[in-house]
């Protein structure tokens, strides 16, 4: 029996007018003008309102050629729900504006059977916006193509779990026909985010927001985990889908194709200059094989 996750952001963070969505995302894909590569396997990419990160989004999703790939592995944080896990959808199928993305069954029984794995009921599914936000960018990027999403909400996990969840997804690195989408947003600075870590040495706040984002995008691309968790327990930096981020860098670490993570945008939704202002920031990477 077919059961369905809503597009449940749809006409708030992004517009449910299937026409426009679908030009939009062409707009941005257009603009970032990148080359299709069947050798990246994986992207890290933000899940703001797409008016705050659409256009940084399209600088991930403009790396993939679909001609090889049939499913894609999509990882997200958990902004509602507490789980010390990572939790599978029981939904059949995810719909989005311009397309439906069925699950694959058949992958999420066999990760089921680890006994690792919690259920997320479909209102939670629902109320989480981490993995939504990706969807309709797949939607477009895998138009024509017949792929099989395999949503993975990725709790509050600690140093030893992210290591054993990335061990379990390593063999599945390996198949050249899956992929990777991470869903993560970097610092969230301001006083509503109870965050304001701000090193003057760079000058103006957002500069030091800057410096702080990119010290932990250069430590991501050199694939170290250990390195990471160190960079966040020092600064703390409020990346929301850091054990994604972790997750998939242990993924990386344990399998045996070389893949090399490598950032090509960086934005913020605003500037911010004064204690009164927030922002926050948007990184998109692509994850390619490594020659």
């Amino acid at each position: 029996m077919e059961k369905i996750r809503r597009a449940s952001h749809a006409g708030s963070w992004y517009t449910d007018n299937s026409k426009r969505l679908a030009e939009e995302l062409d707009g941005w894909l257009r603009e970032a003008g990148l080359p299709k590569s069947p050798e990246v396997r994986g992207v890290i990419a933000p899940h703001a309102g797409y008016s705050y990160s659409g256009r940084a989004a399209a600088y991930a999703f403009g790396n993939i050629d679909p001609t090889s790939i049939s499913r894609v592995f999509l990882l997200g944080p958990s902004h509602h729900y507490y789980t010390p896990k990572c939790a599978l959808s029981t939904a059949t199928v995810y719909k989005t504006p311009i397309g439906d993305l069925p699950l694959d069954l058949e992958v999420i029984e066999e990760l089921k059977a680890t006994g690792k794995f919690e259920l997320m009921d479909i209102c939670v599914d629902e109320a989480e916006h981490s993995m939504e936000m990706h969807l309709p960018y797949l939607a477009k990027v895998f138009e024509g193509h017949l792929i099989k999403i395999v949503p993975i909400l990725v709790g509050a996990v600690n140093a030893e779990n992210e290591a054993m969840y990335g061990r379990l997804f390593a063999k599945y690195v390996d198949d050249p026909s899956n992929f990777f989408s991470v869903s993560s947003d970097f610092c969230h600075w301001g006083s509503r985010f109870n965050y304001m870590h701000y090193d003057k040495k760079h000058g103006v706040i957002h500069k030091s927001i800057e410096a702080l984002d990119k010290m932990g995008m250069d430590i991501i691309e050199t694939g170290d985990p250990d390195a990471f968790k160190k960079y966040l327990l020092e600064y703390d930096n409020t990346i929301c889908g850091r054990h994604p981020i972790s997750v998939f860098l242990h993924m990386l670490g344990n399998c045996s194709t070389k893949i090399k993570i490598k950032f090509l945008r960086y934005e913020q939704s605003s500037q911010c200059k004064t204690k009164r202002d927030s922002s926050v920031s948007y990184a998109s990477a692509a994850a390619k094989v490594d020659a």
